[in-house]
Parts: C-alpha cells; structure tokens; sequence
C-alpha cells in the first residue's frame, strides 16, 4: 500500500528512528462538525439542521439538511480522483444543468467555485455540494416507461455534450483504459489460475482488434454518463426522471453507454422487454448506426471488464475479504455469458 504525506519519524538522541508523531494513513474520515463549519458554511444554503455520513462507494457522500432543502456532500478519495477528474465532472454537470437537463448538479459557493478543496491526512480531496435529486430509485427496479425515458435522456445528453468545451483533461474511455488499464488491475489474481487468465487475456485481444475500428470522431465520440443504470436515476411520483452520479463520466463512444446500461441490467436480472425499451426511448431522439450496433455486445464486455476493475480496485483499499475464489468466479462466468451467441 503506498502511504502518502507521512509524517516524519521521530529520533532519539542517537539519530535512531523510533516512531511517527501520528501513523501515516491512506484513507481517512472526516468529522462531519468540521464538514458543517468549515464546507457547508461556504454554501449559500439555509442553516443545517443534520449533515450525515451516508454512503461509502468511490467517494464518501453524506446526507445534509437544512431548514428548507436537502442536498448530497460527495468527497472524493485521495486514491481515486485527482483535482482534474473532479472539475471536469462538475463542469459536465453545470454545463447539463445549464442546459435544462434533469441531472443532481452542483452547488456554487458563495465565492463561485464548484468545489472545495481539503487537506485531508492522506492528501488532496475534493468537496461537492449536489442538490438532492426528487423522488426515489425506481421500485422493483425499472418498468418499460421509465426505461423509455432513461434511454431517451441519455440520448439527450449526449447531443447536448457535444457542445461541451471542459477547461481540463480527463482520462477518455479508451480501449487503453477499459481494457488494457482494467486488465493491469485484474490479472495479479489469477496467477494461480492459469486458464482463466489466458481466457481473460485472449477476450481482451478480440475485444480490441472488434472495437479498433469503431470512429473516434462527432457523433459518435462525445460525453459519456458512464454508468447509467436503474440504480443512478429517481423517478418521482410522475415519473420525472433525475440523473446523478457521474463520477464515471468521459469522452468515448455514445454506444457505450447503451453496453454499460446492459451489462448492469443483466447482471442485475431487468427484463428483456425493459431492456430493449432503453434503446428504443434513445434511438427516438438518437438514432444509431448498424455499425454502431454491430459492436453493443462487444462493448457490454468492455463494460463488464471495466465495471470489475473498478470493484477490484475498490475492494484492494475498504474490503479485501470480498476479492476471494468465487469473487473472480463469478465475474468469469458473467463475462463468459456476455461473450455467449445467446448473451441477450
């Protein structure tokens, strides 16, 4: 595990180094009073009434409210996200939000920033004010109109992004980094399994040489959400849809997202019926090409190898214990199925 900002050892008169003034750390959690004083207090918002630590994924997000509104505070992990990612991300988002798309976007703060930088123990890590979105994640997962819906604010965003001009660089959702990147992170665990890391190396090498000649040129490479799924969406009472969560966001190729859309909802066991309503609530407001087509199953399992790296990478810093046997297993045979004549 690679420490970073340690504090100096401390020495006895001998010049011997005996121990740290405070053990170095690699993840740290941060005081929700202090989040209140120091973070909150910078938000044009009404006075907090409960700020919360409620979730840790691949940042930790905390429930605030005040007296009037609730919002979402997401920190970053020092690990995980560089200053860069996190501004291109909330730029996307007040550019989407600007452009009268129903994303969670960020907050300003009084001094206009979108976000707070804070000197965490570890490093480096970043603070985003995001409005709460309305409603809720869809019970027993989506029906057909909400996955219509889905699909087409997706499509949506995708023609409204080609117009976004980030001020930063972002890692795009290259062949290189969902593929060769995840395949780094992956492979040290099946050294002991032989067979299944040449299984995993070889559908790499297929996948590359199917996707190489997928352009990487308007409209068909643009803004990526990244990861939309049933879980990243609220429906209210309506059916008004609200998106959030686009840590995973980036260039790459729009019909990546229809493959990540699928290999959650398969994973996840959404119907079929449900599933093709996603494509056809896109393909009515952005019509894909046959050749685009052609290449879904190969990019749901690019979607798939990328998703696991993702989990692995996660699970090496909070939850080792996950990343046993049937862990890998299980990731293997859903990538076989994805790879299957019938994967549908």
């Amino acid at each position: 595990m690679i420490l970073l900002n340690q504090p100096s050892l401390k020495q006895d008169e001998s010049g011997t180094r005996k121990h740290h003034d405070i053990f170095p750390i690699s993840y740290s959690t941060l005081d929700v009073r202090a989040l209140i004083t120091e973070i909150l207090s910078c938000y044009p918002i009404d006075t907090v009434e409960k700020c919360k630590f409620w979730h840790r994924g691949l940042s930790d997000v905390y429930s605030v409210k005040t007296l009037t509104s609730r919002y979402f505070l997401r920190i970053s992990h020092q690990h995980w996200r560089c200053q860069s990612e996190i501004d291109f991300e909330v730029e996307l988002l007040d550019f989407l939000h600007d452009h009268q798309l129903p994303v969670a976007y960020p907050l300003r703060t009084i001094d206009g920033k979108l976000f707070i930088e804070i000197n965490a123990p570890e490093g480096k890590r970043y603070a985003v004010l995001l409005v709460k979105a309305p409603g809720q994640v869809a019970i027993g997962d989506l029906n057909v109109n909400q996955s219509l819906k889905l699909g087409a604010t997706v499509a949506k965003i995708h023609q409204v992004s080609l117009n976004f001009k980030p001020s930063v660089y972002r890692q795009p959702l290259s062949l290189d980094y969902l593929l060769e990147g995840s395949l780094v992170a992956i492979a040290p665990y099946l050294k002991t399994r032989p067979t299944d890391l040449n299984y995993l190396v070889e559908i790499v090498f297929q996948l590359q040489t199917q996707l190489q000649s997928l352009p990487q040129t308007p409209p068909f490479w643009g803004i990526c959400w990244g990861d939309p799924h049933s879980g990243n969406a609220h429906f209210t009472s309506d059916d008004q849809i609200t998106l959030f969560d686009f840590d995973q966001c980036g260039y790459g190729w729009r019909s990546f997202d229809i493959a990540k859309f699928l290999q959650v909802s398969l994973q996840s066991g959404l119907s079929k019926k449900v599933r093709e309503a996603f494509l056809i609530g896109y393909e009515e407001i952005n019509p894909l090409t046959e050749m685009e087509k052609n290449h879904i199953q190969a990019l749901t399992q690019a979607a798939h190898i990328w998703a696991w790296a993702i989990s692995v990478i996660n699970a090496e810093q909070f939850n080792y214990s996950r990343l046993d046997p049937g862990y890998f297993t299980r990731n293997l045979e859903q990538l076989k199925r994805l790879h299957s004549p019938d994967w549908q």
